[in-house]
């Protein structure tokens, strides 16, 4: 499979870097100029609730670590059709919009599981990058479902799942131990 927008990077279990070990990368956006995603699988321990005095009342809204830049930034990934300005990614799932339409959303009491997910920061790659990591197998191209992707209780468990969906070799590396040594 070949990289592209609303395709996911499954790190092969030999990627060691500190960020990416491990992870499901959404790609937002795949062009020739570079590629842009956000990581679905590590949550912060931090709430959106400790950002926004206007949420603190709600259930605990966690967010997710997008990626090592831009982490100032807020993103938000949602299912939600009609918010102004968002950046349709597949058929019915969005990246970002207005967020007082969100903040809206959320203030009314519409669901939030499922539906909408925060994330500081992003994952990027410049012109060709992505495509010189992809021949060196540090990723896998593959395609989750939007709900399984926005199921914040399977987080922890989207990289597994997401090779033994690939199949064959890779079913095997989703066994493969984090630390060998301690094997």
């Amino acid at each position: 499979m070949v990289p592209k927008q609303g395709r996911v990077l499954i790190a092969e279990p030999f990627l060691c870097d500190n960020t990416f070990s491990r992870t499901v990368v959404l790609l937002v956006e795949h062009t020739q100029d570079g590629s842009m995603g956000l990581i679905m699988n590590k949550s912060l321990p931090l709430r959106l609730n400790d950002v926004f005095s206007d949420f603190e009342a709600l259930e605990r809204i966690p967010i997710y670590r997008g990626g090592p830049l831009g982490t100032d930034t807020l993103f938000y990934l949602h299912t939600i059709g009609d918010i102004p300005g968002a950046f349709p990614i597949d058929k019915g799932f969005y990246l970002n919009g207005d967020f007082d339409a969100v903040k809206a959303y959320v203030l009314q009491g519409n669901p939030i599981k499922g539906t909408i997910r925060f994330f500081l920061g992003y994952s990027g790659w410049d012109n060709e990058q992505l495509e010189r990591e992809l021949k060196q197998n540090s990723w896998l191209v593959g395609k989750e479902k939007i709900h399984t992707l926005m199921d914040v209780e399977t987080t922890k468990s989207l990289w597994k799942n997401a090779l033994v969906r690939l199949g064959g070799k890779y079913e095997v590396w989703s066994r493969f131990p984090k630390i060998p040594t301690l094997n």
